[in-house]
């Protein structure tokens, strides 16, 4: 079974969002947010946290950094320009980073990424939660 993770994640996130998503070409904003922001899924599927990305054109080999550290997990990426004479792009070129924070119980030794069709899809299995459970404590007496 899979389900999406729903996050807070704030109005300045989803304004950030819409503008891109409204105005992909304005360069301005992107210049003024810095934008450079990678697109993700999240959900649980079997036990496992799994995270998919959009990296369209990247060499996973040579241009994609990922890291864990605090519960926090980081994705980076590069995506160089190829030099034209003429003509127009509207690609994403440069360092693309995205952080996360892992789901509580995410086994952060066991992480695993691959790559496909421009999708980086990193899993980590998620311990079970542990009920808490009463202790007996003995009395001693005098």
């Amino acid at each position: 079974m899979t389900t999406l993770a729903k996050r807070e994640r704030g109005t300045f996130a989803d304004l950030f969002d819409w503008m891109e998503t409204e105005f992909p070409t304005f360069p301005a904003f992107r210049s003024f947010t810095g934008a450079q922001m990678i697109r993700v899924e999240e959900f649980d599927q079997d036990g496992h946290y799994v995270l998919r990305a959009e990296l369209p054109g990247i060499d996973p080999d040579k241009d994609v950094d990922i890291s864990i550290e605090d519960g926090l997990l980081t994705v980076k990426a590069e995506r160089r320009e190829e030099k034209k004479e003429s003509g127009r792009s509207e690609f994403h070129y440069g360092t693309f980073t995205r952080t996360l924070r892992l789901p509580a119980g995410t086994v952060e030794d066991d992480v695993n990424a691959s790559y496909r069709d421009g999708i980086l899809e990193i899993k980590a299995p998620i311990a079970p939660e542990k009920l808490p459970t009463a202790k007996h404590i003995s009395v001693d007496k005098g």
